[in-house]
């Protein structure tokens, strides 16, 4: 059985105050990354853990783009023209090769700088151009324009005519404050003061317990719904850490030996760019790389325009891969899928009864993390939950302490433990932050059911749970759905389900016990 994706064509748009560069301007940028000057942070992803990125993001050059350049500098402009023709062909051919999805080139190039910070280049007629270290790349903004006219052959399940903008997803907003304004949780529970009382916390000799503050006045609410953590598969997150522990000696050899060497920010961008083009959605999402992130990566929406954030400091050569299944095959396919379903908002959630998105979401999303993996482990789903539930019976210094025994690196142990903790003020009391334990809980009750669940139908319908793929499926929208392209040879799919379970010693009869 085989499933089968398309990608989606979202209309190019002119976008003010920027500037097409051609592939070898491009290029040169990225070299001289490093070596040009510093500028002042200005907080462009206000809805994930960032407060300074490096940002690359992709647009497609729009042709009222290339009109208008055509008539303010047509001499400069078909100079340019011809020489990129070449180098634009080029890439073209080299990736009809690698790739089944032909993509849209545009003859002048694809990259497009964003103005940001003091960074500037000035139009192709200019002589003169400025840079910074920090380059944006910004993604095509999302409108319902026609189609272009003409369409090259793509494998899909059907032609999508008419794809909708992608709307704020309740996954990210799901509280408000009294003012009823919305704002992201993950944003309100950070602490403002984290650097500060992490150089205390160290001072002290890990004997100290933060007291972490807060921008959010929402605090209060958000621990309400978040503060209960479970023991449901405490049993089987130890299991998980002990088998890894058990062939690798500790996590840090794991890390090695599993995730391969952190990789520079070039080649991070150019893993991006060759798996976006794999899932057909080049030129449709921001993406920012930060070295302040709490998580691995995070796909929020900004402005309208889908975001993904990836942390730097995290990013391994071997796994770089599998967030990318996670953020983009999971989270953005499933969030577009949605936008064409009679349950697309709350309104049409609640009339037609859907469960909650989540442990289903996460679960699914962290299971195509170690997709294809030697050792598909499920280490970090393991020790998040294991973290949070002695978060409930711990203070901070006794967390820190208690971690030590899977986690060597004081480092790595103190962004799970601020992780578990984070939301609380005073962190000598037992209290955590439970969402983490939704990895490990979604993925052994997907793998419960991994036998009767249809992965394509569930990827389909969009943010449903899969307790409600049986139910939905006759009322929803089947065709002209995006899939992602690991899930199109199914039978592989299937026998990685298996590995999965294999690795990390799980048995059905006691996921059976443990998921009625």
């Amino acid at each position: 059985m085989r499933c089968k994706a398309e990608k989606l064509h979202w209309p190019e748009r002119e976008l003010s105050k920027k500037t097409v560069l051609s592939p070898e301007e491009h290029k040169w940028i990225i070299k001289n990354e490093n070596s040009n000057r510093r500028v002042s942070q200005s907080g462009i992803l206000k809805d994930t853990f960032t407060t300074g990125t490096s940002s690359y993001n992709v647009l497609l050059q729009s042709k009222e783009e290339k009109k208008h350049l055509l008539q303010k500098h047509p001499s400069a402009y078909h100079k340019r023209h011809r020489k990129s023709t070449k180098c634009s062909n080029a890439s073209r051919g080299h990736e009809h090769h690698k790739t089944k999805t032909s993509l849209p080139f545009h003859r002048s190039g694809w990259g497009c700088l964003n103005r940001q910070h003091s960074l500037f280049i000035t139009s192709p007629g200019s002589s003169s151009t400025k840079l910074t270290h920090s380059i944006s790349v910004a993604g095509s903004s999302i409108g319902l324009l026609p189609p272009p006219k003409a369409k090259a052959k793509r494998h899909s399940l059907s032609n999508f005519t008419k794809p909708k903008p992608l709307q704020m997803s309740k996954s990210y907003f799901k509280d408000g404050d009294a003012a009823g304004r919305k704002f992201c949780i993950l944003t309100a529970i950070k602490p403002s003061n984290v650097e500060r009382e992490k150089m205390k916390f160290f001072k002290s000799d890990f004997t100290y317990n933060p007291q972490f503050e807060y921008a959010s006045g929402a605090l209060s609410s958000v621990l309400a719904k978040h503060s209960q953590a479970s023991s449901t598969f405490l049993k089987q997150a130890i299991k998980i850490m002990d088998l890894t522990l058990e062939k690798y000696g500790s996590y840090e050899n794991f890390e090695q030996a599993t995730g391969g060497s952190l990789l520079p920010r070039s080649r991070i961008w150019s893993y991006v760019r060759k798996y976006m083009v794999k899932e057909g959605c080049l030129g449709e999402i921001v993406v920012h790389l930060s070295e302040d992130l709490l998580s691995r990566a995070s796909m929020t929406v900004v402005n309208g325009r889908p975001t993904l954030t990836i942390n730097v400091s995290t990013a391994r050569e071997h796994w770089l891969e599998g967030m990318l299944r996670h953020e983009i095959g999971t989270h953005y396919l499933r969030g577009i899928n949605n936008n064409s379903q009679p349950w697309n908002n709350w309104i049409g959630r609640k009339k037609h009864g859907l469960r909650p998105i989540n442990p289903t979401e996460e679960g699914l999303a962290s299971i195509h993390s170690v997709l294809f993996r030697k050792d598909p482990f499920l280490w970090r789903a393991a020790l998040l939950y294991y973290t949070v539930y002695q978060a409930s019976q711990m203070s901070f210094s006794e967390l820190f302490q208690d971690v030590g025994r899977f986690v060597k690196d004081p480092n790595t142990r103190w962004d799970y433990c601020v992780r578990a903790k984070r939301g609380w003020t005073n962190t000598s009391e037992p209290g955590c932050f439970n969402k983490d334990q939704v990895y490990l809980d979604g993925i052994l009750r997907i793998l419960r059911y991994r036998q009767s669940i249809d992965f394509c139908l569930l990827t389909a319908l969009g943010k449903v749970s899969y307790e409600d793929v049986d139910r939905l499926k006759e009322l929803a929208v089947t065709e002209n759905m995006r899939v992602p392209h690991f899930l199109q040879d199914y039978t592989r799919y299937k026998e990685q389900l298996e590995k999965i379970m294999e690795v990390n010693a799980l048995s059905d009869d006691e996921l059976k016990d443990l998921v009625q």
